[in-house]
Order: C-alpha cells, then sequence, then structure tokens
C-alpha cells in the first residue's frame, strides 16, 4: 500500500512520513477515525514505509524486496489481529491467523471495509465475532521473536475493541514493556469501547473523514457517474467510503435496513402489536453488530426526516428510495417526538452494546415507538 494511492488525508500522510526521518517512532499508535476514512490504509501504507528499503519522494519505492512481500501481506514482521469466529470444527478458542488466507484476499480486494463486510466474506453474517483470549498468546510469541527481514516488527491490531478482556490486559502488559523494534498499529472504530489504560499508552493519529468532494472523485472514478449523481452519493455517504459504494451499488444491508424501518413506523402507527412481537423476535436474533448497525440506521433517517418536515431539502441526506418514503412519512416527525424517538434508538443502541437482551431491548423500543408515532 502507498501514501499515493490513498485519497486525502494530506496532513497526516505528511506526519507520518516525518516520523522516521526525524526519529520519532513510536512503539504504539492508534489511528483513530470515524469507519470508512482513510485509517485502515493508511495504517498499512505506514507499515510498508518504516520498512521500505529505499523510500522516494515520501512515500514506498515499490520495488525492493520488503514492498513485494507488502504488496502481497506476506512479509514475515507484518503480524494481523482482528475479530474471527468460531468455525463449530472444535476450534473454541480460534485466532487471527486462522483465517489469515481469507483476510490477505479481503483486504487485497478493497482498501476500506467494515466489519459486516468481514465477517461475510468468511461467511459468519449470522455470527458474533470477537478477538479472543488465545490471541493474546499468539501476540507474545510473535513479537518475542527477532525481526526477520524488516527493521521494525509491525502488529495491526484491527478492530482492539472486539478484544476479550483477558486479551486486552495481556495487550496492556506487552505495551508497558514491548519488544524492541515493535510497532504496534491499533485501528479501532469506537474507541471509547478500548480500555482507559490501552488508549493512554499509545500515541493517538487523528484520521478525519473524507471530504464530499474527495468521496466524489472516488466513486467517480470507480463507477463512471456523472458529476451530479456522483456529487449526490458522495453528500448522502457523509464522509465514509464503505456507505458511498453501499450507496452506489444498492447494498442488501441497506435495503434490509430501509424495509425493516418502514416495517416499524408502519405497524406502530396501525398499532399492531402481535406482527411487531414478532418482527422484534426475527431481529433479536440478528448479530449484535448489526443491530447496532440497524439501530444507527434508524437515528439517521429520524434525523433526515426531521429535517426535510422543516423544508430545508438542502440539508436533507436521503436515497431516492428513501427521500419517496420520507415525502409522506416527514411530517410524522416532528417537535412533539424526534427528539424522544432518537432517544429512544440511542438508548436501545447502548443497551446491545452492553450485552442486554435483546428481545426485551427490542420489545421496550417497539412500545414506546407506537407511543411516540402518533405524538402530532
Amino acid at each position: 500500500m502507498f501514501f499515493r494511492d490513498i485519497k486525502g488525508h494530506i496532513k497526516v500522510k505528511e506526519s507520518l512520513v516525518r516520523m522516521p526521518a526525524e526519529n520519532r517512532v513510536s512503539h504504539a499508535y492508534m489511528f483513530v477515525g470515524p469507519e470508512g476514512s482513510g485509517k485502515f490504509p493508511l495504517a498499512l501504507a505506514f507499515a510498508q514505509y518504516l520498512n521500505c528499503e529505499a523510500p522516494v519522494n515520501g512515500d514506498s519505492c515499490g520495488e525492493c524486496a520488503s514492498c513485494k512481500k507488502y504488496s502481497k501481506l506476506v512479509h514475515p514482521d507484518l503480524h494481523f489481529v482482528f475479530p474471527v469466529v468460531k468455525t463449530g470444527e472444535g476450534a473454541s478458542n480460534p485466532v487471527s491467523d486462522s483465517f489469515i488466507r481469507e483476510w490477505r484476499d479481503f483486504v487485497l480486494q478493497r482498501k476500506y471495509f467494515n466489519l459486516t463486510q468481514w465477517y461475510n466474506f468468511i461467511g459468519a453474517e449470522k455470527k458474533q465475532g470477537m478477538i479472543y483470549t488465545q490471541e493474546s498468546q499468539e501476540i507474545i510469541k510473535k513479537l518475542n521473536l527477532k525481526t526477520y527481514e524488516g527493521r521494525y516488527k509491525v502488529m495491526i491490531i484491527w478492530l482492539p475493541e472486539k478484544m476479550h478482556p483477558t486479551a486486552s490486559n495481556k495487550l496492556l502488559k506487552i505495551l508497558e514493556e514491548p519488544p524492541a523494534g515493535t510497532v504496534f498499529i491499533l485501528i479501532p472504530d469506537n474507541p471509547e469501547e478500548v480500555i482507559s489504560t490501552i488508549l493512554s499508552r499509545t500515541q493517538q493519529i487523528r484520521i478525519p473523514p473524507f471530504s464530499t468532494e474527495e468521496l466524489k472523485e472516488v466513486i467517480q472514478e470507480e463507477y463512471e457517474l456523472n458529476d451530479e449523481d456522483a456529487w449526490g452519493y458522495a453528500r448522502l455517504a457523509n464522509g465514509n467510503i464503505v456507505s458511498a459504494r453501499d450507496i452506489v451499488e444498492g447494498s442488501e444491508d441497506l435495503d434490509f435496513f430501509f424495509e425493516n424501518f418502514v416495517f416499524l413506523m408502519r405497524k406502530a402507527y396501525m398499532r399492531s402489536l402481535q406482527e411487531l412481537v414478532d418482527w422484534g423476535d426475527q431481529m433479536s436474533r440478528l448479530t449484535r453488530d448489526k443491530q447496532k448497525s440497524f439501530f444507527e440506521y434508524c437515528l439517521r433517517l429520524i434525523r433526515e426526516n426531521y429535517i426535510s418536515n422543516l423544508k430545508e431539502d438542502e440539508l436533507v441526506y436521503l436515497t431516492p428510495k428513501e427521500r419517496g418514503f420520507s415525502e409522506k412519512f416527514a411530517p410524522f416527525i416532528n417537535d412533539n417526538n424526534a427528539f424522544q424517538m432518537a432517544e429512544e434508538f440511542s438508548s436501545a443502541h447502548s443497551h446491545i452494546s452492553q450485552n442486554g437482551n435483546s428481545r426485551i431491548i427490542f420489545m421496550d423500543l417497539i412500545l414506546k415507538i407506537i407511543i411516540l408515532i402518533k405524538n402530532r
């Protein structure tokens, strides 16, 4: 991965390039930014740059043995940790290396991705994954070895908030006394969920979302869109390149969330309690990550419909399908209920994150929405 292949983030790239030049390479970084920003490709580009044998013009050369191995993610001093799932084949405590071939294929196919896409890629969309306890032993074993070829052993940990508490505590000990020549790069989506003692031992690099213009250029190049369509999709994605691609391609998840939001609102207005109870049971069987994504989607639509109801069309970010529904639905989201609805979806999201009972959470949400949807 090259810095030059990553759109935008100019100041971040300049800062990362200066660090080895000024002998300021830290042993632990945390690349903090929203989902769909350039934090993962930046981490890869930085790791490749650190071990490049002949950097040129503030970037890796791409020609040395190290760069060629990095291009295939097979450099012996490059290690990955990421959420995995139990396969049902007797692996009660799987580790990242159990899925390393799939991981390399997945990362090489796309620069930007999210957890749902990773689970879908390995056929685990209905499973709840994490970074299991045994992973900490693998980290210790790998980092206690001497570097094979590069100047640094680089350990990239994607979504450290998914670590089992035992693994997090052992990682903390390694961060306190890291082996020589080790560089950790932690890439969370929700840094507030990473234990505070790990946060305090990393140098945080802030990665901003993409600008609308940057997103427009990316999707226009990839999908050969005209200026108007590309700008509309980019504006709707709100800085998230993963969302931008999902919107352009009409992803199954986006359609699923839209259909279930519409069902919830229509049945709540009709007070069809039994249908909503059955719906809540079905939704409670989704993975927690997908449940949280659904609540985030609902929050967005509540916000957009409220703004639409205020006749501030230039501030409304909706897909054509969403806009068609909102033409009739927006009047139901107003000063009497918009903020309460947003609070209920936020609360449900929080309770799911805290491992609350999904069925009870959905049932409680249904009852609240039935009451609030009538407040016109």
